[in-house]
């Protein structure tokens, strides 16, 4: 096998595994906005229920900017 084969095999695993990796970062960041969003609509739930009172709004706000942290990232 020559040196320019095994380079050429090389880049072709490394690159398989770097888009390995970037399958699992898209798809766990696709898990945590559904988490964020549940969080989000169970605390707009309890707030409308008037189990959490305006107090509390800082969890909303961190949500929201979880949130949108991965929406950016997604572009």
């Amino acid at each position: 096998m020559s040196n320019e084969n095994t380079n050429s095999n090389n880049d072709d695993l490394l690159l398989q595994h770097e888009i390995e990796v970037i399958q699992g970062i898209l798809e766990s960041k696709s898990k945590y906005r559904k988490i964020v969003q549940a969080g989000i609509a169970r605390w707009v739930k309890d707030f409308q229920d008037g189990r959490i009172e305006i107090k509390t709004v800082e969890d909303l706000k961190k949500l929201i900017e979880i949130d949108i942290e991965l929406q950016k990232e997604e572009l």
